[in-house]
């Protein structure tokens, strides 16, 4: 049987998805999410729905957000959150590690070599 590799979450490098757009307002991220799909055009039409979803993050979350720069790792990150925080951020990289998976499954950032990164 063939072994598996684990990777480390904390070796992986976040991008911003490009195809989000986002703005910060007294420190806080606002990320602008256009619905996309055959599902969101139908419910946009039916239900009126709105065709920009807009998310705000909290201060946390907003800190993390203006961090990743396609450079910086999931564990710089808790680093930097560990300096910025401190004792506040604990259980930091349960929560960061939840946060980062959240952020991936709504596609607003994506991993470098691990996912095609469109513009």
């Amino acid at each position: 049987m063939k072994k598996r590799k684990r990777e480390n979450y904390l070796d992986f490098v976040p991008v911003i998805n490009p195809r989000n757009t986002w703005d910060e307002k007294k420190s806080i991220v606002t990320i602008h999410m256009v619905n996309r799909g055959f599902a969101h055009t139908i419910a946009q039409k039916l239900f009126r729905s709105p065709r920009v979803s807009h998310i705000a993050l909290d201060q946390y979350g907003s800190f993390l957000w203006k961090k990743i720069d396609g450079v910086r790792t999931v564990g710089d990150l808790a680093n930097e959150m560990k300096a910025q925080f401190g004792d506040k951020a604990e259980p930091l990289y349960d929560r960061l590690i939840h946060y980062m998976k959240i952020l991936h499954n709504n596609r607003f950032i994506l991993y470098q070599g691990k996912d095609k990164i469109k513009s």
